[in-house]
């Protein structure tokens, strides 16, 4: 390899853990993190009178609030949020990941993650980190939260959303991410 390809890939690495070392240092308080999740449910809410059905509906609501993800080929994503049961906080999570490949800029969005039945809830509380995608049965309303639903989405254990995209970034998806309970 030459010593040009060589800078340049440790050049890039270092980017990327700059632009992530500010969210990742940057821990919210437990109210900080509620504020923003009761804010951006809010929000989701009223973007489509059937989400306030759906939410009323799910046996647990996991929302993340702000997530920024960021990169150029070697990528990363951050950010906090809090588990809703019965309308009320039972725990605090990260959502992180990394990428290689297809990666590039910068963006911030909200994330919603409904658990449809207490099944697929007890089975994301019973676990030690928890990926989005490596459940078959996840579904992603791609229209955010204004956008109408087909059937199929409907009777899916996990419906997700992905809210108020901004910034330039070419891959957006929520896959691969991991999903941990913290301590705030």
């Amino acid at each position: 390899m030459s010593s040009y390809v060589h800078t340049a890939k440790i050049s890039l690495v270092a980017t990327v853990a700059a632009l992530f070392s500010p969210w990742t240092m940057a821990a919210m308080s437990g109210a900080e993190i509620d504020s923003g999740v009761r804010a951006t449910l809010e929000r989701f809410r009223s973007e489509n009178p059937a989400n306030s059905e759906l939410v009323n509906k799910a046996a647990g609501v996991l929302v993340f609030p702000s997530v920024a993800k960021a990169g150029v080929g070697i990528g990363g994503e951050y950010g906090q949020g809090a588990l809703l049961v019965g309308g009320h906080v039972v725990g605090h999570y990260k959502v992180s990941g990394g990428s290689v490949g297809a990666t590039a800029g910068v963006a911030h969005r909200s994330e919603i993650i409904l658990f449809m039945t207490e099944e697929a809830l007890d089975k994301f509380q019973a676990s030690h980190g928890w990926t989005i995608g490596a459940d078959a049965g996840v579904a992603v309303g791609h229209h955010g939260g204004g956008g109408q639903y087909d059937s199929q989405t409907l009777r899916r254990p996990i419906i997700s959303f992905v809210l108020g995209e901004h910034g330039l970034m070419a891959d957006l998806s929520l896959e691969g991410a991991k999903i941990t309970k913290i301590d705030v």
